[in-house]
């Protein structure tokens, strides 16, 4: 049938072109565009983040946190979300003794190496650098059984000097093997703008991949070096602080006491000749002036900032902290315009995207910093209790920061709710919050147990109050101690 359908339909049409064609208009090129698309190329993930662009991109994006107080603001306050206080440990095994004293343990060499404050250079370097580097190495004079710590490289210092871009490995400062897989990382020995080391300043170690961590956001597949965060943002930010500093600028010339002589008179015309009066005017408080015939004086109007100068200003901010998420309010650090509902609803999608951050965080970078952390603890005697099963099979999370609510009365009450209907678990509230549900419960049992024993009634504010006799009390009561 369908040859015979082709050999008819051929035969009664023979101009019929079949060649189809799709067309999309952002695949035209015209007048109208040709300026708009004549940077797009068609480079690979690696080359398009050449060394070279990468690094003009990280100077500039160091520029403007350094001196944008709202870049400063956005990568501090990602940090801080991010990271918080630091991540917190929970072992899942059946032996709750080991996950006690594990967690104990793991905690106490967090705290003597700084481990959130680290994460937290880590982070920022993520977003203002596009990627963050530390080298898990061995720390003699730390003050721990175990003296695993991280040694924070920047950027700039994951190098092979003389890389080209046509040189066997595939990206500078990092080595494949067959399968992609990182097999070492180039160091250099001293920071390429560090202006005190000029003589050896390519000298570079060759560190081994399992004791690097690398924590950048991939964006396209292939890809092996990151490139700042806020990349998108940074000619937002540029136009927004010369918007800011014109405005300034301008409103300060019309906020000084400046004044322009002026005639309405033609030239040649009946003004009386002005030019061998001085330049400029010096005028003093309650004074009255006279000027020349057919002369006017008048003073600069205030023009600057106009009506729509906060509103130029939301925009670009919104447009700013799209490319991290991140709503306006947060952005700019101001709520006014903002209530309960719309609060809500924008800060789902920044918290949404802060989760994923944290998750991204403990497969790339936490997991790696605890099995190391493990491997020398099992050396320290004593350190780790018996187990039944290997420490590199034991599960467990990691727990951050909880967010604060809005409203804690209407988020309690949710709480309340979905713990009744059996839509929620104690483990998962208290996660929400950044806590571990066994820990909490432990404690709260023991100040229950201390509450009756003091005589106070856990359920309530008051106290629990046995019956006196009359008898009873004058006794007691009947001789004072003063």
């Amino acid at each position: 049938m369908l040859r015979w359908f082709r050999r008819v339909f051929m035969r009664s049409t023979p101009q019929t072109q079949w060649a189809v064609r799709g067309r999309y208009d952002a695949a035209q090129t015209v007048n109208e565009n040709v300026r708009h698309w004549a940077n797009a190329d068609g480079l690979s993930a690696n080359a398009a983040n050449s060394p070279q662009v990468r690094r003009v991109l990280r100077n500039r994006s160091r520029y403007e946190v350094a001196n944008n107080s709202y870049a400063r603001g956005i990568v501090l306050t990602l940090a801080n979300d991010v990271i918080g206080t630091g991540p917190r440990l929970q072992l899942l095994t059946d032996n709750e003794r080991l996950n006690t004293e594990v967690e104990r343990a793991f905690m106490t060499w967090a705290r003597k190496v700084n481990l959130a404050a680290k994460l937290r250079t880590l982070h920022m370097a993520r977003v203002q650098d596009g990627e963050g580097f530390a080298v898990l190495t061995t720390n003699p004079r730390l003050d721990s059984p175990v003296q695993l710590d991280l040694r924070l490289v920047e950027a700039d210092q994951v190098a092979t000097p003389g890389w080209m871009p046509n040189a066997a490995q595939p990206v500078d400062g990092i080595v494949l093997d067959a399968a992609g897989n990182p097999v070492e990382y180039h160091i250099l020995r001293s920071h390429p703008g560090d202006t005190l080391a000029v003589a050896g300043q390519d000298a570079y170690d060759r560190v081994p991949a399992n004791t690097v961590l690398h924590w950048f956001r991939v964006d396209r597949p292939g890809q092996l070096r990151g490139i700042p965060d806020i990349t998108p943002a940074l000619p937002l930010f540029a136009q927004l602080r010369r918007y800011t500093l014109a405005v300034l600028a301008a409103a300060e010339t019309a906020a000084d006491y400046a004044a322009v002589v002026y005639t309405d008179a033609p030239p040649g015309g009946e003004a009386e000749d002005y030019s061998q009066l001085p330049p400029e005017i010096q005028l003093e408080n309650r004074l009255l002036t006279v000027l020349p015939g057919g002369w006017k004086l008048t003073q600069l109007k205030a023009e600057q900032p106009v009506t729509g100068y906060a509103e130029f200003k939301d925009a670009i901010l919104n447009e700013i902290g799209r490319c991290l998420n991140m709503p306006s309010n947060i952005t700019a650090g101001n709520s006014a315009g903002y209530n309960y509902a719309s609060g809500r609803l924008d800060h789902q999608i920044y918290y949404r995207s802060v989760r994923i951050e944290q998750q991204h965080l403990a497969t790339t970078i936490l997991d790696r910093i605890l099995a190391a952390w493990l491997d020398e603890a099992a050396l320290v005697p004593g350190l780790l209790p018996d187990a039944d099963t290997p420490y590199g099979n034991w599960e467990h999370k990691w727990f951050f920061d909880g967010s604060e609510h809005v409203d804690p009365l209407k988020e309690a009450a949710a709480q309340g709710e979905r713990l009744s209907n059996h839509t929620t678990t104690l483990a998962d509230e208290y996660a929400r919050l950044g806590l571990d549900w066994e820990t909490q419960l432990r404690q709260r049992a023991r100040e229950v147990k201390l509450m009756r024993e003091l005589g106070l009634d856990p359920n309530s504010d008051g106290i629990i109050v046995d019956s006196v006799d009359e008898d009873d009390e004058d006794d007691d009561y009947g001789e004072s101690d003063f």
